[in-house]
């Protein structure tokens, strides 16, 4: 089969590889119907995630079809369409009981395009299938099934939920990406009064726009902080997100929060960042980090079920398998093509 494989950093190519096969009870094997890029994936090739070695199938969100399945498998059967999700769940260990299934200590986590092969190739292995798969709901576009692989469960779980965000709040959100966007489309559930959105690129922040900020700030010809702070009385935000994941943005995020606000932080930091204790330590901030659990997916799933949430919108550009060399070429080049994200179809 063909595959999207890493090399170290700046390196992948889309070569030909072995088929993946079962190999325990719970394996499942997944024909790839779908499949993204994510900003992550943009972070391994930046040599930001070490874990990642030579020869490493690239990509960890997908929708396919169930080929085959282990022995153990009771859930899912050949044929039914799934959604692959970012997480692998082994459902037994202390964090998976306490749903917090990015930290699974049996085998799961972020496993797929990190630890074990990915998700962007023709087929993948999944293991744990039956608590780490979802049914496509029945009416639902393949597309819109794929961004709940990833961006809209971390939006929503690191950034809406883990932010605290509530009727009438401020909410500051630091980088106008895809998971910026999911953070926006996550928050307006809880509608917050003001969502402003930060971003270089004017592409972002129209989509921003788009997606529900009501205000906007091009950080290179506007002072982020004099905009919160007019709108705020002086205050700052409620709840700022940070989106981005270098040490400027996440600066920016802390100082944009008021005394007593939280500070949510999604972005994969490849580089150390000051948060500066000597301004901070008086102002009873709060601040989380958080790598997604997907305990959200199952809502998420009925939400754009019931077309509560148009998730579909985040798919900016299309190609086929053959193409994924140039889909991470736009998607890598995102200020200038305005992809948000690409889907790659078998």
């Amino acid at each position: 089969m063909r595959a999207m494989v890493y090399h170290g950093p700046g390196n992948k190519s889309w070569e030909e590889v072995p088929k993946p096969q079962i190999i325990e009870p719970g394996d499942a094997i997944v024909r790839v119907d779908a499949v993204t890029i994510c900003g992550t994936d943009l972070h391994i090739l930046k040599g930001d995630v070490p874990a990642v070695t030579d020869g490493r199938i690239l990509g960890h969100e997908a929708v396919g079809t169930v080929e085959d399945i282990g022995p153990g498998v009771k859930t899912i059967k050949p044929g039914d369409q799934v959604l692959v999700s970012c997480i692998t769940s082994c459902g037994t260990c202390r964090f998976c009981r306490e749903g917090r299934y990015g930290q699974c200590l049996g085998g799961g986590g972020w496993i797929l395009g990190h630890k074990i092969d990915g998700t962007q190739a023709e087929y993948v292995r999944v293991p744990f299938a039956d608590t780490s798969v979802h049914a496509v709901p029945e009416g639902v576009a393949t597309q819109d099934v794929l961004m709940l692989a990833d961006i809209l469960p971390t939006g929503y779980e690191v950034g809406v939920l883990n932010g605290g965000v509530g009727p009438g709040d401020v909410v500051a959100i630091v980088g106008a990406g895809p998971i910026g966007l999911a953070a926006i489309m996550g928050a307006r559930l809880y509608s917050p009064s003001q969502i402003i959105a930060i971003d270089l690129a004017d592409s972002r922040l129209e989509a921003a726009k788009q997606f529900g900020a009501t205000v906007t700030v091009n950080n290179a010809r506007q002072d982020p902080m004099a905009v919160v702070q007019e709108l705020t009385g002086g205050l700052g935000a409620d709840t700022t997100v940070e989106a981005v994941g270098v040490p400027e943005t996440f600066e920016l995020a802390v100082a944009l929060a008021r005394p007593g606000g939280r500070i949510a932080n999604i972005g994969v930091h490849g580089r150390p960042a000051t948060l500066h204790l000597e301004d901070q330590w008086i102002r009873d901030i709060t601040m989380t980090t958080g790598l997604v659990d997907t305990f959200s997916t199952p809502t998420l799933l009925r939400l754009v079920a019931g077309r509560q949430l148009d998730a579909g919108r985040f798919a900016t550009h299309h190609f086929g398998l053959d193409d994924f060399p140039k889909a991470y070429e736009v998607f890598g080049n995102a200020a200038d093509t305005g992809a948000l994200k690409v889907v790659v179809t078998r």
